[in-house]
Formats: structure tokens, C-alpha cells, sequence
């Protein structure tokens, strides 16, 4: 926290140090790299098709292609929907210095900030990915949950609920019974996973012992860390699951390429970038983001409250990759961060730059206002035609609908204009876009969406926003 950019520095010469003689490191000089401009100027920004080549040969058992040490495991890497999976490679190094370490941080931040937790009198209830681990040419790829597991010293266990095989369960359905079986009885002090399938699981629990909210189950429960997905669609029924004001949250940035961020502070919802994880961080400012314009910029460049996509090079051996996830920095001393969308997964149709945090926040203050919950949404643009405006088309499940869904329809317009000039902008007078439209979903439909294309479980999430309109056809014919 105190020196980022030394320790960021320092970070880059090691890493490029320990894979100068790699074939990666071999092709693009790695010997000749004295400094960041060094590495800037010779080292090409990569996406995951680009890498991906090197990648199926390190699964193919090759050594030393991208980084020294022999990376044995590959993380596959579902996110969203894309039919496609990524093989994200996870070494030695990144397990102990990377994931691991961060568990111990996000202990250590959130046992510092609250001095009388209970918290290791009792078990972690998690909820990680269903894949089972499968082996092919001598390396192994899962879920990095299933990875993770399956590393974990043997003591860990001791301190986790449900058991490393129920964890593990493929079948996602049996999976979720076996969890509320094994864990209705057990003292647990905290949870972790993704909101929105931890969700699922809550509801189950409540649904088998008939009881009227979690601490009635679970009483010394204190902190749910979550991540993967935002938290705010979700933060009104999580009160009425834990109506406890002491009972805390704690978000984390982790993905299958490396753990990049801790909520750090108390009822706070931007997180520490975590510097020293063998990870060295660099940023795209969004609005040059895939043009001729595009400027990668390293750490000490950044400016607050500016969206930035984020690019890494990892101890796992991934040079200049871009991730696919926004920032944007709330603090520079010390660095911190919110997860504000991915370069995907935004609209920009019509110039109105919607991101992902928009919409969360706008709709949860929406149905904040309209006393409904939120179970899942998607949104896409409405080309125009003929003399027809544009207009972005939604789709939300509600657990409890509105009593008028043009209403909602309204105020959450209005939210979104509130909190995105460029789409209020392009709002103003319906001279470029329409008021927005919504589809009320049926129950279960996002559910079902993934079971069909085999999705369930904790590493899939929902496209928020799309530039296309895939998804949303899918979705709408569906419904």
C-alpha cells in the first residue's frame, strides 16, 4: 500500500526474469527488458485467441512454452454464456502466491477490521464450481474452485462445510440438496460464492427446514465474501436473509486468471488492488478501447472514476492479456478499485456507453423504490429503423413483479439517465433513443436458459448487457 508502483516495478523484472528463456520469452527478448518501456514497446498486447495456440500446447504436456515451471492444471473458464470454454493455465507459483495467498489476506483484512470475530470457532459454507476434474495428456483442467480444492492442504477441510465431495458434485440439482443436508446442522460463521447461485442455495435451505430467514439456522453466522458477479440486484434480500445490522459483507475480484482485489474496510464496496500477487497490472481508458486511439497506460498513469479495461501478465506465464473485465479507481493512495462491467458486456450502440454498474445501480434503486426483488435481467439495444429511434429492450425476472410494469419501466429509465450523461444525452427529447423496453420474465426462465445449454452452477453468470441481440432472443422466445 505504501510503495505500489516499487513493488509493481520490481514485480515486472521478476516475472520477466524467470520466463527469459522460455519460447515466449525467447521470441520477444526478454533478456534485453530493462524497464516498463522496455516491456511496452516489445511485448504485443494479447487476447485469448491470440494465446490460445501456446496454451493447447502447454495442455499437450509441452514445457517451458510460456513459463518455466511445469503447469499442470488448466482453469476452465465458463464466465459467461460463449459456447466456447477457455483453458486458463494456473501454475505452482500462482496456486501458492497468488490464490492461495489472497484467502489468507481476506482473512487477515477482514479479522483486523473486526477485532471480536468468532469467526474460526465454526466452518466456511462454499459454494464452488460443479465440474468434476478431468485428466487429458497429463495435465488436468476444472473449475479453479474444483482446483483449488483439490490443492488445499488436507487441515483446510476441517474448517470448510460441505465436504470436498459434495463440493465437487457435478450434477447441480443433487449437488444442492446434498449441500443443504450436510450443512442445515453444522455451526457455520461464514459463506462463499457467488451471489447469485448462493442465492439458489439460501432458498433451498429455507425451503428444507421451514425456517423464516438464515440466522434462524445458522445464529453465529457473521460475513458472506462474495464475488463473480455484483452485488447489488441482490443486497435487499440478502438483508431479509440475514436481518442482522453486524452481520457483514465482504466482496473480492477473483477469476480464474488470478485474485486482483479485497474489500479492505468495513461496509465499503470498492476493493484494495492487490499488488504483490505475482500479477503486474496495465489499463485501457474505455473511450480508446478498440480504436486506432488505443493507449495501454501502466498503474502510475490511472485517474479516478475513469473506466479502464484491465490487462495482466501473470506467474502463470500470460503476457499482456486482456482479462475482459472494466475498472474504474475510486482511490490512487492506496489503489483501490470497482469492478464496473466487462469490454463485452456493455452498450454502446448509439454512443450511450451503458456499463454494467449503471444498470446494477439503477436497478436496484428502482426496485428499492418499487419493493420488488430481482432474481436475473439481460438487455440489449433495438436497431433503428426506417425512421424508427433506438431503444434498449430488457428482460428481468422478478421474484415479486411490480403492480405496473410500465411504471417500473419509467423510473428505471429515469434511474439509468441519472447516472449516465451519455445515455441520458441520447435520451433527451426520445432524439435518439426511446424510453426503454421491458419484458416481465416468467419464473425460472434464466434458470432454465442455462440448463438447456448445460450452465448450471457456480462459475456461469448471466450477460447483463449485450451489443447484439443474441442472447435476448434466445431469452424472449423462451419466454
Amino acid at each position: 500500500m505504501k510503495f505500489p508502483i516499487d513493488v509493481q516495478n520490481e514485480l515486472l523484472l521478476n516475472l520477466i526474469n524467470q520466463a527469459q528463456n522460455t519460447e515466449y520469452g525467447k521470441k520477444y527478448n526478454f533478456s534485453d527488458i530493462k524497464n516498463y518501456n522496455d516491456f511496452s514497446n516489445q511485448v504485443p498486447l494479447n487476447t485469448y485467441e491470440d494465446f490460445e495456440p501456446l496454451i493447447e500446447r502447454a495442455r499437450k504436456g509441452e514445457q517451458n512454452v510460456f513459463w518455466p515451471t511445469p503447469i499442470k492444471w488448466f482453469a476452465k473458464s465458463s464466465g459467461t454464456t460463449n459456447a466456447k470454454s477457455k483453458f486458463i493455465p494456473v501454475s505452482p507459483e500462482a496456486l501458492e502466491n497468488c490464490h492461495f495467498k489472497a484467502g489468507k489476506d481476506m482473512l487477515c483484512l477482514y479479522l483486523n477490521n473486526n477485532q471480536d470475530s468468532q469467526l474460526f470457532t465454526g466452518k466456511s459454507l462454499r459454494l464452488g464450481g460443479s465440474k468434476q476434474l478431468y485428466e487429458d495428456n497429463n495435465t488436468i483442467f476444472g473449475d479453479l474452485s474444483a482446483i483449488i480444492i483439490d490443492n488445499l492442504p488436507f487441515w483446510a477441510e476441517f474448517s470448510s462445510t460441505p465436504s470436498n465431495k459434495v463440493s465437487l458434485m457435478s450434477e447441480w440439482n443433487e449437488k444442492m440438496l446434498a449441500i443443504v443436508e450436510e450443512t442445515k446442522n453444522v455451526k457455520v460463521t461464514s459463506f462463499a460464492g457467488v451471489p447469485s447461485w448462493m442465492l439458489v442455495l439460501f432458498n433451498k435451505v429455507l425451503e428444507q427446514t421451514g425456517k423464516d430467514n438464515l440466522l434462524e439456522v445458522w445464529p453465529n453466522a457473521e460475513v458472506y465474501f462474495h464475488g463473480g458477479v455484483s452485488f447489488e440486484p441482490y443486497r435487499e434480500q440478502y438483508k431479509k436473509l440475514f436481518p442482522s445490522d453486524s452481520f457483514r459483507y465482504y466482496e473480492i475480484y477473483n477469476a480464474s486468471e488470478g485474485f486482483f482485489g479485497i474489500q479492505d474496510r468495513n461496509d465499503y464496496n470498492d476493493l484494495l488492488l492487490m499488488l504483490d500477487y505475482g500479477i503486474f497490472y496495465e489499463f485501457i481508458p474505455m473511450e480508446t478501447f478498440g480504436t486506432s486511439e488505443q493507449k495501454i497506460i501502466p498503474l502510475s498513469e490511472v485517474e479516478l472514476n475513469k473506466n479502464y479495461a484491465m490487462v495482466i501478465s501473470t506467474n502463470s506465464g500470460l503476457w499482456r492479456y486482456l482479462i475482459g473485465d472494466t475498472v474504474r479507481f475510486t482511490s490512487l493512495l492506496p489503489y483501490r478499485i470497482k469492478v464496473s462491467g466487462r469490454t463485452k458486456h456493455h452498450i454502446n450502440v448509439f454512443g450511450e456507453e451503458l456499463m454494467v454498474e449503471n444498470t446494477d445501480n439503477a436497478l436496484a434503486i428502482t426496485a428499492e423504490a418499487f419493493n420488488v426483488e430481482i432474481v436475473e435481467y439481460t438487455a440489449a439495444p433495438v436497431f433503428m429503423e426506417g425512421k424508427e429511434k433506438g431503444a434498449h429492450e430488457w428482460i428481468i425476472e422478478f421474484k415479486n413483479p411490480p403492480k405496473s410494469i410500465e411504471d417500473f419501466a419509467e423510473a428505471l429509465d429515469l434511474n439509468i439517465q441519472s447516472l449516465n450523461s451519455d445515455y441520458e444525452a441520447k435520451r433527451y427529447n426520445s432524439m435518439t433513443l426511446n424510453r426503454l423496453k421491458l419484458h416481465s420474465a416468467k419464473n425460472n426462465l434464466f434458470y432454465n436458459w442455462l440448463k438447456d445449454k448445460d450452465k448450471l452452477g457456480g462459475q456461469n453468470k448471466i450477460p447483463r448487457l449485450s451489443n447484439d441481440r443474441h442472447y435476448l432472443e434466445e431469452l424472449l422466445k423462451l419466454n
